[in-house]
């Protein structure tokens, strides 16, 4: 029968552990923040394969579409999880938690990231905000069920909880556009992580020092987390394309697969944060793809055609906007400046919004 040590087990072998963060992992069985029932995954029909699920360093969706009825054939969009056991305890080693530590928890989830800080720091030091009432119930009997009682709070996340302010450190679970004031003005002298991004590339961490009335910090890692639900990116289908109008056909010689790398993806989604794209390989084995773009408003989309040893692809852009000349535009920029890689941006948060920086100078994609 499959145990929380092995889970734990495998963790270390793939040395993904931190030894700070051990006696947490090890004392809180993950099976207690896991429903009976979740996304391919049923105890009562399944045991053995439940229980593989949830000790395997994988996330587990537990909640779809709001926890809306949702029909078979419907779209299914995930809003909540049991993250991926590694990519939480990478966001907490970002996190740098320390003794005595005061913590606010953006997105509580099912509880298991909540049990672990207070397993590290004491549930008292522990505050966890959730928007949504049913999934914060859950929690609470989950964290109740294995022991710990940290202030759990119903709201808006992007609040914070300002009646258990100031914070050493904040940490959200949910993927960001932008960084809200009242996390810095309640975390004055200390750390945010959160995963940050838009609908073009949403894969970054952003770690913040906040000092001074104002958050700078730097972008690393791949984290995929749930959409903050108070700005969500579209679904991104392409069966939700509007196909009514003719589109404009064009051709180009950036080859497509090209403007959808990690660093070039990462500065184009600072200038389209409303646009995704779906890399669609052709099913016969020909090596052929299509490379879409698609407008979170569903009225503009786009198709570059790929296809093995050509040097011209073909470009259908459709709606009010010519999604692939933005793409165009701002990968030419990032080339321009010399391909820098992510590493090299960074973020800087006060009273005046969010800025991204490359190196000492702030920066946009279209110039």
């Amino acid at each position: 029968m499959t145990t929380h040590q092995r889970l734990v087990h495998a963790l270390e072998s793939k040395g993904l552990l931190p030894p700070e963060w051990r006696a947490a992992v090890a004392s809180v069985d993950r099976a207690l923040f896991v429903p009976q029932v979740f996304e391919g995954g049923d105890f009562a029909a399944d045991a053995e394969s439940w229980l593989r699920a949830v000790y395997a360093d994988a996330p587990v969706v537990t909640q779809v579409n709001g926890g809306e009825p949702t029909p078979d054939g419907e779209f299914r969009r995930f809003t909540s999880s049991s993250s991926m056991p590694s990519i939480m305890l990478e966001m907490l080693s970002l996190l740098d938690v320390r003794e005595g530590h005061r913590v606010l928890e953006i997105g509580t989830g099912t509880g298991y990231n909540a049990a672990w800080l207070s397993h590290r720091l004491g549930e008292r030091n522990v505050t966890s905000v959730e928007v949504d009432e049913a999934v914060l119930n859950t929690a609470v009997e989950n964290l109740k069920r294995a022991g710990f009682h940290p202030t759990t709070v119903l709201g808006n996340g992007r609040d914070g909880h300002r009646p258990g302010a100031p914070y050493d450190r904040v940490v959200c679970t949910c993927t960001m556009r932008d960084v809200p004031k009242a996390w810095w003005e309640q975390c004055p002298d200390g750390r945010i992580v959160t995963p940050w991004g838009s609908s073009f590339f949403s894969g970054s961490y952003a770690t913040l020092d906040v000092t001074g009335g104002t958050a700078q910090g730097t972008f690393s890692g791949y984290p995929a987390f749930m959409w903050d639900r108070t700005q969500p990116a579209g679904p991104g289908r392409i069966g939700d394309v509007h196909h009514g109008e003719a589109g404009q056909k064009s051709t180009t010689d950036i080859a497509p697969q090209n403007v959808i790398q990690d660093d070039p993806a990462f500065f184009t989604s600072l200038s389209l944060t409303d646009v995704r794209y779906r890399w669609c390989e052709a099913d016969d084995g020909s090596g052929e793809a299509t490379l879409w773009f698609l407008a979170d408003d569903r009225r503009s989309w786009a198709t570059v055609e790929y296809v093995p040893d050509r040097e011209s692809y073909e470009v259908e852009q459709y709606g009010p906007r010519a999604l692939w000349d933005e793409v165009r535009v701002a990968f030419l920029r990032w080339h321009g400046l010399g391909k820098p890689g992510r590493s090299r941006f960074g973020l800087s948060v006060d009273g005046d919004g969010q800025r991204v920086r490359l190196d000492d100078r702030s920066v946009r994609p279209g110039g």
